[in-house]
């Protein structure tokens, strides 16, 4: 795919993600006993492409994240936690890199990867963008057993639904060897 194509299809998933979140997925119907709430949009960070660069990643997390603190009004916490999660993410990938190494064209993709390696990632930074942005929220340390209730909760809940995307919507394209 051509760099104007590619562009065009990570436009595409930016508002695709972030839309879905911001008209459906952030409603109270989506949310596990008051605990577990699903950030739908981060689900753009986690499946960029694994060669975008670390300044695109940072300025693409932070625009989504900006974009999530102006809709709903929340002084920067999503844009905190975005940021960090895009900040880390290189990092959990070299963590997990295959013997083989990347190819180029690789995505987070579990017919790529396999199960085990993509449950490992989103359950690395999915927990660490709902501790920060929990934390954050928060503010201090008083209830901090709710508060930790709601990062497990939500990051086993958020997980999930992006295993169920990666079966449902990834294309199952093996990787040749």
């Amino acid at each position: 795919m051509s760099g104007v194509g590619t562009l065009l299809v990570q436009i595409l998933r930016f508002f695709l993600y972030a839309g879905l979140y911001l008209l459906l997925i952030s409603g109270p119907d989506f949310v596990l006993f008051n605990l577990g709430w699903c950030f739908f949009y981060l689900g753009f960070l986690l499946f960029l492409p694994i060669s975008t660069p670390i300044v695109v990643q940072l300025l693409l997390g932070f625009g989504l994240g900006y974009m999530m603190d102006v809709f709903f009004d929340s002084g920067g916490v999503h844009a905190a936690a975005a940021v960090l999660v895009a900040y880390l993410r290189p990092w959990v990938l070299r963590l997990l890199t295959p013997r083989d190494g990347y190819d180029a064209q690789d995505s987070v993709n579990i017919h790529q990867m396999g199960a085990q390696w993509v449950m490992v990632y989103l359950l690395l930074l999915i927990g660490i963008h709902h501790a920060a942005f929990f934390l954050l929220e928060l503010g201090s340390f008083q209830a901090l057993g709710l508060t930790l209730a709601k990062i497990l909760v939500s990051t086993l809940y958020t997980g999930l639904v992006f295993l169920i995307i990666q079966l449902v919507f990834f294309p199952t394209r093996r990787r040749s060897r």
